[in-house]
Parts: C-alpha cells; structure tokens; sequence
C-alpha cells in the first residue's frame, strides 16, 4: 500500500483547523468528583471497558462485566473499585497499571446511547474490607482495581446511533464471521478439535464464570 496521497495530521493546529473548537458545553463539562446520578449509571451499568498503557506505550483495552450493581463498587465520591474475575490470566491491563497508573473507563448501559466516562489512576488491591460488597455468586474477587478520580463526564450518543448497536433487526453474529470454537481452532490452535471447543464454550463455559 503506498501511502503518497495521504495527507496527514500531525500538529494540534492542524486538527483544530480541521475539526474545529468544541463548544463551551463540551469543552468544560468534566468533573472531578461523582454526582448521584453518577452513582446511579454505576449501578445501573453492567459493562465497561477499561483502557491502560504501559510506561512503554503497549496499550490494552479490556472488556469488563458483571451484573448491574456488581460492576462497580463506590468507595467515596471520587473513588471507585472494580473486581477482577476468572479470566484467562494474561492480565495485560493490570500489567500496564503496574508500569503507568493511568487508565480510561467507558461505562456502557444496554439499550441507552450515552455513556460515562471516567479517567483517573488506578492501582491493584489484593484484599479490602469492601471486597465482601463485591461477592457475586459466592465468590469473593481475589483483586480489585482501585481508580482515584481525575475527569467524569457523559458521552453523547452519536457513536451507538450510527453503528445502530442496539437494534436486533442489525444483528447478524455469525453472519460473516465463524463461531468461537472455529475461531479457536483456527487462530489459536491448542491440539482441540472443533467438537471439542464447542464442548468448552458450551453451557459450561458460562457456569464457570466466577469459579
């Protein structure tokens, strides 16, 4: 691919000149501490994705759920911790936040457009007596991370009303893409057969999420 034609973007005039200034709303509505309505998305947001980088500049974006009023625990108004669970133990977000402690969370409700967004430093907590509030079907995280508020602010809705996310009738999960176990087998071959990761990503797969 050659790359002669593009024009590119590489000084903040340039991009200002392109996109222009946001407006007064936009440009001041961060906020450094939770209001109650923040309070209130927290516990009403099932999932987020949390955004790290190393001290390096090696990234990580990670998806992040649990059952809305689990996800997100409220320490103080500009405090909040969210537990890890099982997962498959490459911890790249969590290794960035022992190299660079900040991060970048997008708190996501079904159906809504809008979104929270929070910026702030994190850092990795083994025990707290606020773990026992982060008990989901009996099993007690084994860490948290733990984000001191810098920014809080909504997102407008624009994104998901151009990529039509929440609407069914656009749905088509398999449509060009093979199921997980295929992807699996074909991308990330570990000796299983396909039979056999359609097995592990079977029902089981699900009742073994907090185990």
């Amino acid at each position: 691919m050659t790359t002669a034609a593009w024009t590119e973007i590489t000084t903040a005039d340039e991009l200002v000149g392109l996109l222009g200034e946001p407006n007064e709303r936009a440009a001041n509505k961060g906020r450094t501490a939770l209001l109650d309505v923040d309070r209130d998305w927290l516990a009403a947001s099932p999932f987020c994705v949390m955004a790290t980088s190393s001290a390096t500049g090696i990234l990580d974006a990670s998806p992040k759920g649990d059952p809305a009023g689990s996800l997100v625990h409220v320490i103080d108004d500009a405090t909040i911790a969210l537990a890890e669970r099982p997962g498959n133990r490459r911890a790249d977000g969590y290794r960035n936040i022992i190299d660079n402690p900040h991060v970048g969370l997008c708190f996501v409700i079904p159906g809504r457009g809008d979104t929270l967004r929070i910026n702030g430093r994190a850092r990795l907590v083994c025990d707290a007596p606020f773990f026992d509030d982060q008990v989901v079907k009996g099993h007690r995280p084994l860490l948290a991370v733990v984000v001191d508020i810098e920014e809080i602010f909504f997102h407008c809705s624009k994104a998901f009303l151009r990529s039509q996310l929440w609407k069914p009738e656009t749905w088509d999960p398999t449509g060009r893409v093979p199921r997980r176990a295929v992807l699996a087998h074909d991308v990330e071959p570990n000796g299983m057969t396909v039979e056999e990761l359609d097995v592990y990503y079977g029902p089981g797969y699900e009742r073994g999420l907090y185990a």
